[in-house]
């Protein structure tokens, strides 16, 4: 392929079901079995086409398992290709840590951030670890040469050569953690674009492969005695017409399908992010997640429980915001139980859906003026919380953007400290501000933190100095400003010391 050809990975899993009753007598017995692991990528495939399309396999992976949608960022985060997206599932990380920005890797930061096999040799290196891709730059270049086996399918073989050797490994071999990438529904999107039948047809393709995986494991000798956890995702979407590494949503469209012991059948998760494929992988084969690594997934075995998230089944559609579309939901203002927004200051007119703290998801948030940098609030997850001055500027309006997002009241220690964790990113034009207050047990609320400059999304965890005696604290997060840019949370407690 091409250099200008992107790279779409789709992780199709298939996981062994152990037979019991539900989900926790199948981790019950799934303990007793040896851990294994299949990652499927499915290059510059869809989800809603895999929908449509003839993919018995897929869609018996997704009704045996979950299925997680997620979006992607856009320049100038990193443009929606094949380099950037095989290096974020890889390795864990997103772009701004791995910074593979295109398809030639110049920069990558793989020797801080390894692929997932490296980490599974490091950690225990008695395991056996395989990569095979019809895309060499991943066998070559993601995975380091510490994985047992790399193979670079000859490029006349494709991914019919890629199939049958890893159906061989898969029903033979020895190896615990698998990874594998297919090409061909990427090269059909870039020659006939998403909305064609030949893309349909790829579809298909990579579906009976996925099938002959899910065959060789299941005629495995020891199989009873294996606890196999699949999963299938994919690099990036693509246009209709064929293409991508823009903003579009469907350019920044990837998704997770996973199947085995513990995953609800038929479930479906909005919570996932593109690094959770690697922490999964790594939890899955019983090795411990350093935070000195610095990973951005998050173990999908491990559901967040965020209030945020709570909120989705009140959001709404679109009220003032005519681009984003009718079928769009996507926003509300009623806080989740314990939060409150304080509006007394708050400016009068604006946009209703920005008018103060709102409560939003990616796909609405982004399609109200794309391009603006907002497609790079990467590490927020689900249901997230922004104050957008920029875009509730857009009508008439009087006064300022002042609104504050309070917290309920977390429990702490008196004279020990505690730690305030959440997940922002915040766009700067003066004279906006950002300020994080905490109060304890109801006294005058002290700052802690202030945004005037612009902040990447990441996760901030600053340490309180928690007064003698306090027994309580809320957390308040004040933005200001007029027609400027943004702020967002997310992932918001306290850690008592």
């Amino acid at each position: 392929m091409s250099s200008q050809l992107s790279r779409r990975s789709l992780l199709i899993g298939a996981a062994s079901l152990a037979v019991a009753a539900g989900p926790l007598a199948q981790v019950a017995r799934a303990v007793d079995r040896k851990p294994k692991v299949l990652v499927i990528g499915l290059d510059g495939t869809l989800l809603s086409k895999i929908e449509v399309a003839d993919a018995p396999h897929l869609k018996a992976l997704r009704a045996a398992g979950l299925t997680a949608a997620s979006p992607l960022y856009a320049a100038p985060f990193a443009p929606t290709l094949s380099g950037p997206g095989w290096s974020t599932i890889i390795t864990g990380v997103w772009p701004d840590k791995h910074k593979v920005m295109d398809n030639t890797f110049a920069g990558q930061n793989f020797a801080q951030y390894p692929d997932f096999l490296t980490r599974v040799e490091n950690a225990r290196p008695a395991l056996g670890t395989y990569a095979i891709a019809s895309w060499n730059p991943i066998t070559t270049t993601v995975f380091s040469s510490k994985v047992d086996t790399r193979v670079n399918t000859p490029s006349a073989e494709y991914d019919t050569g890629t199939t049958s050797r890893l159906v061989s490994q898969l029903a033979t071999g020895n190896s615990d953690a698998h990874f594998v990438q297919l090409d061909g529904v990427d090269e059909a999107g870039h020659e006939h674009g998403a909305a064609s039948q030949e893309y349909l047809d790829a579809i298909h393709a990579v579906d009976t492969s996925a099938g002959q995986f899910v065959a060789a494991i299941e005629s495995r000798k020891t199989y009873a005695s294996e606890n196999w956890l699949i999963m299938v995702t994919a690099d990036h979407g693509h246009t209709d017409p064929g293409g991508h590494g823009g903003s579009s949503w469907q350019e920044r469209q990837t998704f997770l399908i996973a199947r085995g012991a513990g995953i609800g059948a038929g479930s479906t998760r909005y919570d996932i992010r593109m690094p959770d494929v690697a922490a999964s992988a790594l939890a899955h084969l019983g090795i411990a997640i350093d935070p000195a690594w610095g990973l951005d997934g998050r173990p999908l075995q491990q559901p967040g429980d965020d209030a945020f998230d709570a909120l989705r089944p009140r959001l709404t559609g679109p009220v003032d915001e005519g681009g984003i579309g009718a079928g769009v939901i996507g926003f509300t203002h009623t806080p989740p139980p314990g939060w409150s927004v304080d509006n007394s200051a708050m400016g009068t007119g604006g946009v209703t859906e920005w008018r103060g703290w709102s409560f939003t998801t990616d796909e609405f948030w982004t399609k109200a003026e794309p391009d603006q940098q907002r497609e790079s609030n990467v590490r927020a997850r689900g249901v997230f919380a922004v104050a957008d001055g920029d875009e509730w500027s857009d009508t008439s309006f009087t006064g300022t953007f002042d609104s504050t997002l309070i917290s309920p009241a977390y429990r702490v220690r008196g004279g020990r400290p505690a730690t305030l964790t959440y997940t922002t990113y915040y766009r700067q034009e003066a004279p906006q501000r950002g300020e994080v207050l905490v109060s304890y047990d109801g006294a005058a609320p002290v700052s802690v933190r202030t945004y005037t400059a612009d902040t990447s999304s990441r996760v901030e965890n600053l340490t309180l100095q928690v007064p003698a005696g306090a027994t309580s604290a809320r957390v308040r997060f004040r933005y200001t400003g007029g027609n400027n840019w943004f702020w967002t949370v997310d992932g918001v407690r306290i850690t008592a010391g």
